[in-house]
């Protein structure tokens, strides 16, 4: 059935779990897919079916070069694309976990110091910022730039200086070995470091209401670049009313036929910036004192159930999607038994960015009192680039070598 346009074709269904991990993973890495839903398709579920010996297993991801891979779990998708998934090495001077724009400038202020430096990121590199379709706010930019431009960018930028980059690759455990810090990886690797970065970030989170779950990925959805482009002509929601829910509902109406903005509070949170551009659009609305209920349907997403906190009303609502913009919670559950954190789960840091763990520092969205901006993101990498130099000089590992290099 695919033709030979050079592009990658998944057959799936909204309903199936093993699909929507499949296309999160290339979404995260930014790699385009043409989408077949067997239940839509006929032609599709007989290719299913076809190259399956009569079995309907999905997903079937079919690649350019005519190969196929039959429900993949993320590391064989990793290998199949080619992503770096094991070091050139098993020292290093400093390990940095997470490859958004905290962790990459992180390692271009590190290594441009002498010091080899490991990424170890478990999806895509460029994180949440990768995925945002246009940041507007990053300084030197006077028109917007597309976030996965300023990954790349970073990532490039990275890789010229000496930094080792794996992705896909998840850290299972950290712990002091003597006077450096050992890291274990999910396919058994180890790596020996003498201090690590924590920049693992934050993500979306979820509201926790029935049928929340059942839904995501069939009309529940928590990334606008990645699934807004599936709803083109439809009426859609978003929830959250701060930046976040006004930025990706002003890039949804590049799709969909109508955005409706629902918040809890009594007005949005968003900037006056972004109320203003989305008040001058016929095609988007906001309602606010308004949460929702519950999730409906059967297989996908059919209808919603809000509530009006001000009467106490509840009434349905029928989008084709829900995109979920509510807030950010840490990605720390790795650190729980290891470092401080606070009520909310991010990581606490002392002087110079440094956790209670010596030679463990943390930076970013995943720190608590971090402000969740790019520019501060940048920012705090590049401090906890060189805090991580002044200890690794205290300790003795990297002076030696970057003197020397000072010296020639």
């Amino acid at each position: 059935m695919p033709n030979d346009d050079q592009q990658i074709h998944m057959y799936g269904a909204p309903w199936c779990p093993d699909c929507k991990l499949s296309k999160q993973f290339l979404n995260e890495h930014r790699i385009k897919y043409e989408w077949h839903d067997i239940d839509e398709d006929e032609k599709a579920r007989e290719y299913v079916q076809k190259v399956n010996n009569g079995k309907q297993i999905i997903p079937t991801i079919v690649f350019p070069d005519g190969s196929k891979l039959v429900e993949p779990s993320n590391a064989e998708l990793a290998d199949k694309l080619d992503l770096k998934r094991q070091a050139e090495r098993e020292y290093y001077d400093l390990v940095i976990i997470g490859g958004g724009p905290t962790g990459l400038t992180s390692a271009i202020y590190a290594a441009r110091e002498g010091v080899s430096t490991l990424i170890i990121e478990r999806a895509a590199v460029g994180g949440q910022a990768g995925i945002t379709r246009e940041i507007e706010n990053y300084p030197g930019f006077p028109e917007p730039i597309d976030g996965a431009d300023l990954a790349g960018r970073l990532q490039k930028q990275a890789v010229r200086f000496g930094v080792e980059i794996l992705s896909a690759q998840e850290v299972k455990m950290i712990e002091r070995d003597g006077n450096h810090l050992g890291i274990k990886v999910q396919t058994g690797e180890e790596y020996c470091t003498s201090a690590v970065i924590v920049a693992t970030g934050s993500t979306y989170k979820r509201l926790g209401v029935p049928g929340e779950e059942d839904f995501i990925g069939a009309g529940v959805h928590f990334c606008a670049t990645c699934d807004g482009p599936f709803y083109k002509g439809k009426d859609v929601v978003v929830v959250g009313g701060g930046n976040s829910g006004f930025q990706e509902g002003l890039f949804l109406t590049k799709f969909a036929k109508s955005v409706t903005i629902l918040e809890a509070g009594k007005a949005p949170r968003a900037s006056k910036a972004l109320q203003e551009k989305v008040a001058s659009r016929r095609d988007m609305q906001v309602f606010t004192e308004t949460t929702v209920q519950e999730f409906k349907g059967k297989g996908r997403l059919s209808s919603i159930v809000v509530k009006d906190l001000a009467n106490g009303k509840t009434r349905e609502m029928n989008p084709s999607a829900v995109f979920v913009f509510i807030g950010l919670q840490p990605n720390t559950d790795l650190f729980k038994s290891l470092l401080d954190l606070d009520k909310y789960g991010f990581v606490e840091t002392g002087k110079g960015m440094a956790t209670n763990v010596r030679g463990v520092f943390a930076a970013g969205d995943c720190r608590s009192g971090s402000t969740k901006q790019v520019a501060a993101a940048v920012g705090e990498g590049a401090t906890a680039a060189l805090m991580v130099r002044q200890y690794l000089e205290e300790v003795g590992d990297v002076a030696r070598h970057v003197s020397d290099e000072s010296a020639a």
